[in-house]
């Protein structure tokens, strides 16, 4: 019984260990979250005032299109770690009612690893963008011209925190249901 309990020790201090590092990730992305809900605020009113100028004042509106696509682009990927942190991606919840506690554990853990394998090539072809629109000085094909490193650049930032997110849950989840094994019971969930 005392080999069981010394075992678990360090699972439940690597697992407190890895909660803390989510719990940074978690302030960062809170933080990031501020930032891109103004960005979706000032998408709305870049789109707002482009349609005034356009049908009201009938100006011509070159740059509000990709200026708005940028900043819905940014917000989209930044804040997704923050989404994923809260499991808030769509989920297909009728499944999880028909399994025990113990296989949806093992399941939403297999699916983390599937994802975080996804999103780890994502946010490198990312980089990949980025890095050749930057060094090319790519920029897009409207007369404003914007650098596309913009757009490549927050994408691949986002999905490197996302990454990052997903490498976190994957490894908690490891010690959960390492956790949940040497203990018989529900574990750290």
């Amino acid at each position: 019984m005392s080999g069981a309990v010394a075992s678990a020790e360090p699972t439940v201090a690597r697992s407190r260990a890895l909660r803390r590092l989510d719990a940074l990730l978690q302030g960062v992305s809170r933080l990031l979250m501020v930032v891109c809900m103004f960005a979706l605020v000032g998408a709305a009113l870049v789109l707002s005032y482009s349609v005034f100028a356009r049908h009201v004042l009938k100006l011509a509106t070159d740059w509000q299109d990709e200026a708005a696509v940028f900043l819905l682009v940014g917000a989209t990927f930044v804040s997704a770690a923050h989404v994923q942190h809260l499991r808030g991606h769509i989920g297909i919840e009728a499944i999880t009612t028909l399994l025990s506690a113990r296989v949806n554990r093992v399941r939403r853990w297999f699916v983390d690893i599937l994802t975080f394998l996804f999103c780890a090539f994502f946010a490198w072809k990312s980089w990949t963008l980025f890095w050749e629109a930057y060094v090319d000085g790519q920029t897009s094909s409207s007369t404003w011209g914007p650098p596309l490193a913009i757009p490549y650049g927050l994408m691949a930032f986002g999905m490197t925190l996302l990454t990052v997110q997903l490498l976190l849950q994957v490894a908690i989840g490891a010690c959960e249901m390492r956790g949940t094994t040497q203990h018989g019971t529900g574990g750290h969930a």
